[in-house]
Order: C-alpha cells, then structure tokens, then sequence
C-alpha cells in the first residue's frame, strides 16, 4: 500500500453499486487493499493506495463550485449546452471529468453520494468523518452518503468511532458478504469467515447505518451449492441486514476462479441448479430484510420484496421457471440474459417471446447446451 501526496487532479474509480447510479462518486481509495477474491476481475494488477484526505476535500470543493457556476448561469431554468459550454470552456484533464460529474450529479437530483473505491472505511477515522462533514458542508441537501466496505476493516473499528461514522451522516454500507460457508469463503479467499461477516454487519446495524449484503448464488459450485445456501442464510439471519442484494456468480476468463474452473478444481453449477440454491436460501431466511435483484447476471430480476411478507410470493416467482418445460426454460434463460425478460410473466409477451426464441436459434442455443452459451453471455456484464 502507497500514499500518494501530490494532488493531480479530480479522481473516479471504476465501479460503484447499481443502487448508486445516480450518485456523486467521490474517490477515497483507490483500488481493493485484498484484491485477492478469486472471483473478482475488477481491480487484479492494480496497486492500492488512501487518497489523502485533502485531495478528496478538493474534489468535494471542485464539484461543489462548479454546480455553482451552473446554476449560478442556468438561473431556475434547465442546463443548456451554451451553459456547459460556456463553464467548462476553460476546463482541462481531471477538472473536465469534474464538470461530467457534476452535470450527471445534476440531472439525477443530487441526492446521493458514494464513496469509492471497494472498502473506503479503511482509512483513519478522523479522516472519514473529515470527509463527511466536507460533503454535509457543501451539500447540505443530500439525503444519503454510502460507501463500499470489507467486513474484516468494519470489525477492527470501534462501536465508539462507528457510531461517529453515523452521526458524520455515512447512511449506507455495502458489504460483499458472497457466502456464509466457511468451505467457500475459504475457497474463493474471501479475507473472511463467517463470523467475521456476522461481527461486522451487527456493528454496522447497531451503529444506526442501513446495510447492504451482497450475497453470490453460485460461488459454492456443485460441491458446496447446498452447503452455500444454508450457511449463507444463517449469517444473514443473524445479521439481519436492510437489504439483501443478489448477485450471481459469473466468471469471466481473467480471474483464478476460471483457471480453477479449467483445472476441474472447481465445477460451475448450471442455471437450474442455482435458482434451486436460490431458492434453499431465500426459503430459509428468517430476516426483515428487502431482497433486491438489481443485475442483469441474475436469473430473476422481479423477485424484489420485503421480507417476511413477501417470502411466498417471491417463491412462488421462482417456482414458475421450475413449471415450465425445459425448451421454455431455456427460452427463458436467453431471453433473460439478453435484456428480454426481468422474470418468467414477461415470457407472456409474444413478441418478447418470439425475439427470444429467434435469438436463441442464433445462437444456437438447445436446452443441452444453454448453460455453455449462458455462460458466454454472462461473461459481458461483468
């Protein structure tokens, strides 16, 4: 891990949350310090390092002056390109990234901000709550401020200092949990066992911040599929989280997990098989938690709901991809995977359908062969 000290301009990694799409991204670290996940293709052959905390307070400060600068010449009136024109005429390297920036931040509401990169709560405390009373400061107006974390830098922090986390207005924390088996957290290295997750997310809980846990249908492979599901619910149970965000395992070729794939180490389950994993999980939660499946690598992307209510009804949307026949199963996963369907109702489309269908030929996709050709697919929105 390095320092970097001489300041070269505004800064934004490269991923935040689909939930964050509307949100300001501000760059606290850059980079994963594990970076070690042998899933994970985002930041392999990147060093990482802590931004200083002063460079970040530029950042905040050069936003916050130039969506003066536009509603200062936009009035009440919308931003035109005369405008944008006009404000980032002068403009040059980090400080035109800036400008995009803000002008995003503007057409989304300015309601929300993110910190990146992949665990930003690993800097000094006294530096995070800096930065958030910066943000708070020069703009009063928003609702939320989240931020990535890893469970094992949540655990090291004190419940004193989480809780002037809080207070500092950080409202959010997304914890990429994958897995409650401690046979697959070990297997992928994750940096984690299951009771690390559990510490961490009732600290993040009962410090009054919302939380996020990202689960990965999938990650176990065939031989700890069932193993993943039930171990992955018990953790969640006794975390009890805000939100329970599905996110299932693709692996593209420039990570360990394909090399292990290759090898025969590891053995991918199939779509079938992981909407029964799914299901074992969600089956056997006992949370308060909303289920969010907001990613096109998800078979199932209606299955959104607030638990316990919704329990059965989500069930039940996924025993309708179980009661359909294998050639429509498989027009399904297509369909899905291209953007054609959010969940199985969609398939009452006939023009949805037929494209799916169609698209399905060309490919030359069989209810054999779909899982390699799913597979493929999956590989681009990674």
């Amino acid at each position: 891990m390095s320092n970097i000290d001489e300041y070269k301009g505004f800064e934004q990694g490269p991923i935040r949350p689909p939930s964050e799409s509307d949100s300001l991204l501000i760059r606290v670290t850059r980079n994963c310090p594990w970076n070690r996940c042998r899933f994970c293709p985002v930041y392999k052959n990147s060093l990482f390092s802590r931004r200083p905390a002063d460079h970040v307070i530029k950042d905040i400060d050069k936003i916050a002056d130039l969506i003066e600068k536009i509603k200062k010449r936009s009035g009440s009136g919308p931003v035109t390109r005369e405008t944008v024109s006009e404000v980032g005429s002068s403009l040059t390297g980090g400080d035109v990234d800036a400008l995009h920036a803000a002008l995003h931040w503007i057409a989304s509401g300015m309601e929300s901000v993110f910190l990146q990169d992949a665990n930003s709560l690993i800097i000094k405390t006294d530096d995070l709550l800096r930065i958030l009373h910066h943000i708070r400061s020069r703009f009063p107006y928003v609702k939320r401020i989240t931020s990535y974390a890893r469970s094992q830098t949540i655990a090291k922090i004190s419940d004193e200092n989480m809780k002037k986390i809080a207070e500092a207005g950080l409202n959010r924390i997304h914890i990429g949990m994958e897995s409650g088996s401690d046979n697959v957290l070990k297997m992928v290295e994750k940096g984690a066992d299951k009771a690390k997750h559990i510490e961490a997310g009732q600290k993040v809980k009962n410090a009054g911040i919302s939380l996020s846990e990202y689960i990965m249908p999938g990650l176990g492979g065939k031989k700890y599929s069932k193993e993943h599901a039930l171990e992955t619910a018990d953790a969640l149970n006794q975390i009890d989280p805000d939100y329970i965000r599905i996110r299932t395992l693709a692996v593209p070729g420039n990570t360990p997990l394909y090399e292990d794939m290759v090898s025969g180490k590891f053995e991918k389950i199939s779509d079938i098989e992981c909407a029964r994993e799914l299901r074992d999980l969600i089956a056997n939660l006992n949370t308060n938690s909303f289920i969010k499946s907001d990613h096109i690598l998800n078979l199932f992307e209606d299955i959104e709901g607030k638990l316990p209510e919704h329990k059965e009804y989500i069930l039940e949307k996924i025993d309708s991809f179980f009661n359909l026949s294998d050639y429509d199963q498989m027009i399904y996963q297509i369909g899905r995977r291209v953007g054609l369907f959010r969940g199985v109702d969609d398939m009452k489309d006939f023009s949805r359908y037929k494209r799916a269908e169609e698209i399905s030929k060309s490919v030359g996709a069989d209810p054999e062969n779909v899982d390699s050709v799913i597979s493929e697919i999956m590989k681009r929105f990674i």
